[in-house]
């Protein structure tokens, strides 16, 4: 696939000896060797946020940026302030290149133990650590990319070209002539069978070498996986160091913005005003609402999410205490109390453990508990079919531009985006209110679209964990 002599001829050059010998050969690395070193407490904490900011920077080109294009810029733009990684072929001084890798290195070691906490952070450093592989790799000359695929042992089929027309007959027409294909599994290129760029017989995936990204991502994915499950199992045994442990806890907290607080006091909103808001709910709580009217009954998921926001939104426990026997009206005040008012108090502290419950997040929403038949919790930018989807949006009175364009975008996978074009296209058709503008940055909660939607706060980011 890839050659040394090729990567010369594409401007890749051999490594300075010192490099070539060093802790640090390569630029580019799957993280598959914990960091064997001295690190000051300053540093770990630098080098730790550092890389977070990039994280989250790619988090915000992946909602925000028109196209391709943008984004990519944005990801070095992010790249080149806070976590530069320069080639070998940038003619810098050995101890700078030296200096870069390792913190790069300890970095992402430090966020692996950082986020192994919870699956939900797991799973949001999982998404942002790939895609920093891919853009990396990507971005990366032809030299790095053999580098760092040798590194992998991907374990590629290549496909000869003179089997190709045996292998794929007329299908061979969806690829270039002249261009390397792999065979491989089709689960490890989902991402390319979703947007329909290979061609699938038999079980098998015919790869072609410039999507050859999504089978190293892939790997990686299942490789940091494992990784931050051991972690997960070993942090316990950390609880004790006073010095690291609440470094730790603060990279956590500054993660993916899982953590929107409104600023609304408990009691702003009673039961008798619940229904009238209806309007101002994002999508997948109107979904919920309409449905709780429709059918005084709501499963255990759906009942958690909408209970959680409602509680967001200012619902007192006295208040949702009474807005929801009222919603059950179909069963008797015992069957209530013994099914349901627990669960209720239990949201708001008052049962169990007393924890303080928060609003859901759109992350846990789209990622998690996926709903069952019966149910109608979830996101439906993500859990909708698309003509229901559009229905949905047609119904909420939005002009048919804005049902498509919020529709493709959640067809791409783009579940936040499309819940952000939402709230957009409901503030435009709308008298402006004061303290109400379109939001500058994504949607990351329910409670947040609310609040927006309301004009309930100055700045969409000004509510933000950060």
């Amino acid at each position: 696939m890839f050659n040394q002599r090729t990567a010369k001829a594409e401007g890749g050059s051999a490594a300075p000896e010192v490099v070539r010998h060093s802790r640090y050969p390569t630029r580019l690395t799957m993280y598959d060797k914990a960091p064997a070193l001295e690190v000051s407490i300053e540093e770990f904490e630098t080098f730790a946020l550092d890389r977070l900011q990039v994280l989250r920077a790619i988090e915000d080109a992946q909602l925000r940026a028109k196209g391709e294009d943008d984004m990519r810029k944005r990801i070095s733009e992010a790249l080149e302030r806070h976590l530069p990684l320069h080639t070998n072929r940038s003619r810098l001084p050995s101890r700078q290149l030296m200096a870069e890798r390792r913190k790069d290195h300890v970095s992402h070691f430090i966020l692996r133990l950082a986020f192994s906490r919870t699956e939900e952070l797991r799973s949001w450093f999982l998404r942002y650590e790939c895609a920093l592989l891919k853009h990396r790799f990507r971005e990366a000359d032809t030299a790095e990319r053999q580098e760092l695929l040798q590194t992998a042992r991907l374990q590629l089929a290549l496909v000869p070209q003179a089997m190709r027309d045996e292998v794929l007959g007329d299908a061979d027409a969806f690829y270039s002539p002249q261009e390397q294909l792999f065979e491989v599994d089709f689960e490890r290129v989902l991402d390319l069978v979703m947007r329909a760029q290979v061609v699938l017989h038999a079980g098998k995936a015919y790869v072609p070498q410039a999507e050859i990204a999504a089978l190293l991502v892939h790997e990686f994915r299942q490789r940091l996986t494992r990784a931050l499950a051991v972690c997960a199992k070993a942090l316990p045994q950390m609880d004790e160091d006073e010095r690291l442990v609440p470094v730790l806890q603060n990279m956590s907290n500054q993660s993916a913005r899982s953590e929107y607080r409104s600023s609304t006091a408990a009691g702003a909103v009673s039961a008798d005003s619940v229904d009238s808001l209806g309007a101002n709910f994002p999508l997948c709580m109107q979904h919920l609402h309409a449905q709780l009217l429709k059918d005084h009954h709501l499963r255990h998921g759906g009942r958690m999410q909408l209970g959680l926001f409602l509680k967001g939104i200012g619902l007192s426990l006295q208040e949702a205490l009474v807005y929801w026997r009222r919603a059950f009206n179909s069963m008797t005040d015992d069957q209530f109390q013994k099914g349901y008012a627990y669960n209720i108090r239990h949201n708001y502290g008052m049962e169990g453990r007393r924890a303080d419950y928060a609003p859901y997040s759109c992350h846990r929403i789209i990622m998690t508990n996926p709903p069952g038949p019966g149910d109608h919790h979830g996101c439906p930018f993500r859990h909708f079919a698309p003509e229901r989807l559009r229905a949905a949006l047609h119904q909420d009175s939005l002009a048919d531009p804005d049902v498509r364009e919020i529709a493709d975008l959640a067809a791409a996978g783009h579940y936040q985006v499309a819940c952000t074009r939402h709230l957009e296209a409901k503030l435009r058709r709308r008298p402006s209110i004061q303290g109400q503008e379109a939001p500058s940055a994504p949607v990351t909660s329910p409670n947040q679209f609310f609040d927006l939607c309301t004009g309930s706060v100055v700045s969409p980011s000004a509510s933000l964990s950060a």
